[in-house]
């Protein structure tokens, strides 16, 4: 379960920038998972409820936006976007020339300190 190491360093980044910009406590963290990212968001959300409890960050509550697979078919020339964490062909025309441009994130876009 992977997803606890990754809970624990988030918290340990997020902890570490607010204490050293002086403030006391975390209200919460808006994170943004990509749906190939290999996270499992409950799983991802479980660890971070057990591992923020001694830290400056016990109150805080954790926001996960999963970001769909997206991307540019060279086949037809278009943007998609889908649901699924994997793809072999486009989703529109069935063709295996794309790019995948977003679905791969794992970022911290907001919090909310005192």
């Amino acid at each position: 379960m992977h997803e606890v190491s990754i809970a624990l360093s988030l918290l340990n980044i997020v902890v570490k920038k607010c204490q050293e910009e002086g403030f006391h406590s975390i209200e919460s963290v808006k994170v943004r998972i990509g749906k190939a990212s290999g996270i499992l968001p409950e799983a991802f959300a479980f660890a971070l409820e057990v591992a923020k409890k001694d830290t400056i960050a016990r109150d805080a509550k954790f926001i996960i936006d999963i970001v769909p697979l997206g991307g540019f078919c060279s086949g037809c020339a278009r943007q998609f976007e889908i649901d699924e964490a994997y793809i072999l062909e486009c989703p529109l025309c069935g063709s295996n020339s794309f790019q995948i441009q977003k679905g791969y994130e794992m970022e911290v876009v907001e919090m909310e300190v005192n």
